[in-house]
C-alpha cells in the first residue's frame, strides 16, 4: 500500500529506513529502481502480514523508504528481503546503497558525496564551505526525517569537526 504523503499525520510517525547513493541517479534509473519498488512493495510482508509501506528517491540520491508500523511492524525477515532487492540494485546500479562511509551535503546547490575521511579532513582544512548542508542517513522515524535530514553543518552531526 502506497502511504500518501497528504495522509501522514505527526501522530503517525511513520518507520523510515534511508538508503543513500554515493552518486546521483540519472532519471532513467530514477524511472526503472521506481518501477523495482513499485512492484515490490505491494507484496512485501512481515510474517505473512501486508506491510503498509511507500517510498520516495529524494534529492535522486537517497531511497527513503516509510512503513506505517502502526498496522503491522517490520520483521528482521521483512528487513533481509527490502535489503536484499536494495543489494539487487546496488549491484545493478553501481550506488553504493550500503555504504555508511560517506557524507553527503548540498554546496552551491549541488548535492556532493565524499568519503567520510576525506570530508572530515575538508572541513577541517577549510576546504568545504561552513555553510554547507549536511544530510543524517540515521533518521529512523517520518518526523525526524522531515525536521533533520538536511541541516546546517553546525547543527548536524558532523559539526563535531568543526573548530
Amino acid at each position: 500500500m502506497k502511504i500518501e504523503e497528504s495522509t501522514i499525520v505527526e501522530t503517525n510517525d511513520y518507520k523510515i529506513l534511508i538508503y543513500p547513493a554515493s552518486r546521483q541517479m540519472s532519471a532513467k534509473e530514477v524511472k526503472e529502481i521506481t518501477e523495482k519498488l513499485f512492484d515490490f512493495l505491494p507484496s512485501w510482508n512481515a510474517h505473512g502480514k501486508s506491510l503498509s509501506s511507500s517510498f520516495k528517491i529524494d534529492f535522486s540520491q537517497f531511497i527513503i523508504i516509510s512503513i506505517d508500523e502502526e498496522k503491522v511492524q517490520t520483521s528482521g525477515c521483512s528487513i533481509d528481503s527490502l535489503n536484499g532487492l536494495l543489494k539487487q540494485i546496488d549491484q545493478e546500479y553501481q550506488l553504493g546503497l550500503f555504504d555508511r562511509m560517506k557524507a553527503c551535503f548540498v554546496e552551491n546547490q549541488t548535492v556532493k558525496t565524499m568519503k567520510l575521511q576525506d570530508f572530515r579532513n575538508a572541513i577541517k582544512n577549510k576546504e568545504i564551505s561552513t555553510e554547507i548542508e549536511v544530510f543524517d542517513f540515521s533518521k529512523n522515524t517520518y518526523i525526524s526525517y522531515l525536521s533533520d535530514f538536511k541541516l546546517p553543518l553546525y547543527r548536524s552531526w558532523a559539526g563535531i569537526y568543526l573548530d
